[in-house]
């Protein structure tokens, strides 16, 4: 096999800033030397280290990566801590809407013994992926946009509803590093004119499914924080803004209060 020296070499020459990291994640996925040859050629043209080895590591979980899906960020395993944090009900109900892999759903179900956890993606890639992950930890997945997917039993009964939606606006995708520009679905990035398009339309549907004291948790850029909660509160939700120092992860969240449930039913 490639000795280490040469393949971090080749790592760093090809850009990747933790090249000693990935020399050792490939070493070690790889099976033969021709196999690790062709998974360094694979990441040196750009494509994503999860979609190599077919897998990322999501708070300690091995999470399958499909090619073309959207790989979860490192940033994202704040957004899981915060909804632990929020210490919901006994057996809580997780809803993941644009999931992707469905780790961030996984990962905060794992957390949550007894939790019910249902996964929804639009793009039928990352629903095949979903499914991977999602169904072996006892959760089910659907194809759609939002919300539409999910069973209607659901409605008022969300306790957990994490929407990692696109947030990049779409006049930054051709600044976005290429291993996510070119190998990742355009409607996993592309979050429209200020990068709040699909999230505003989250918060604006998301009382209707979340229970009493139920919560939306949403990812964002820092700059959106103030709009992202200004549209939680015009839906009705108690908002607030939560930040990471350590990975600069920005998460928004949205909670009803007993006077939303009452109004709307």
């Amino acid at each position: 096999m490639l000795s280490s020296p040469d393949l971090i070499s080749r790592l760093r020459a090809a850009g990747c800033v933790f090249a000693e990291d990935e020399a050792e994640i490939l070493a070690r996925a790889a099976r033969t030397p021709d196999q690790l040859e062709s998974m360094v050629a694979a990441r040196v043209r750009g494509l994503p280290l999860e979609q190599v080895v077919g897998w990322a590591d999501f708070r300690g979980l091995r999470i399958h990566v499909d090619p073309g899906v959207f790989a979860p960020r490192r940033r994202s395993e704040f957004l899981v801590e915060t909804a632990v944090a929020l210490e919901p009900a006994r057996d809580p109900v997780i809803v993941d809407v644009c999931c992707g892999t469905g780790a961030l759903g996984v990962a905060t179900a794992h957390a949550l013994p007894g939790a019910e956890l249902h996964a929804a993606d639009l793009d039928p890639a990352a629903v095949a992926c979903a499914r991977r992950n999602v169904e072996p930890a006892g959760g089910h997945v659907y194809e759609g946009d939002l919300f539409g997917p999910l069973p209607a039993s659901l409605r008022g009964q969300v306790s957990i509803l994490i929407c990692n939606a696109p947030y990049v606006p779409t006049r930054e995708i051709a600044l976005m590093p290429p291993e996510a520009r070119d190998h990742e679905a355009r409607i996993a990035l592309d979050g429209g004119g200020d990068g709040l398009a699909v999230l505003r339309r989250a918060a604006s549907a998301a009382p209707e499914w979340l229970a009493p004291g139920g919560t939306l948790l949403v990812e964002t850029g820092e700059r959106q924080a103030e709009p992202m909660t200004e549209a939680m509160t015009s839906a009705g939700l108690l908002a607030r803004a939560h930040y990471d120092d350590e990975t600069g992860a920005t998460v928004v969240t949205g909670t009803t209060a007993p006077w939303v449930r009452d109004r709307l039913w």
